[in-house]
């Protein structure tokens, strides 16, 4: 099984061949990574894609093993074979310190209007968003956060 990522801003399709898959199965895989390009305020992290919802949720750590955030990826998942490629739909959710930020809107709506992503894909980032946000919302966040916190990632 491989993984890749492709992004609408930049345009790019990298695989993630340094991220260790921890677990797979027909909802979710879970892996562990270091960051691709050094970063000063994660180094590490845990995700796990639940391929489903359309949802790679992140568990961002800082060089000293804190943790930083909750780092929610709106992604598009196609199939080939064993393959997976995560389309990052744009849209982010990130819970941080009790506080919930929806970014890069701005983001989706100028790949709209260059017309790198498609009105279908505008509609599905926004639906996912949405249902991710309704599930906070809910006091439901837990029932993503179990399946890296149970494993220990």
């Amino acid at each position: 099984m491989r993984l890749f990522r492709k992004r609408y801003i930049p345009d790019e399709i990298i695989e993630l061949k340094d991220d260790q898959i921890r677990y797979a199965d027909d909802d979710i895989i879970i892996t562990t990574w270091k960051c691709l390009k050094p970063r000063d305020d994660f180094a590490t992290g845990s995700s796990c894609y639940f391929l489903k919802k359309g949802i790679k949720m992140s568990k961002l750590y800082r060089e000293d093993g804190t943790l930083k955030a909750w780092y929610c990826d709106i992604v598009y998942i196609k199939r080939v074979e064993d393959d997976y490629v995560f389309v990052d739909l744009l849209a982010d959710v990130v819970v941080e310190d009790g506080m919930v930020k929806v970014l890069d809107l701005d983001e989706l709506a100028e790949a709209l209007e260059e017309n790198r992503i498609t009105q279908e894909e505008l509609f599905m980032s926004l639906r996912q968003v949405n249902a991710l946000l309704c599930d906070i919302y809910a006091g439901n966040f837990g029932q993503y956060q179990k399946f890296l916190d149970e494993r220990g990632y």
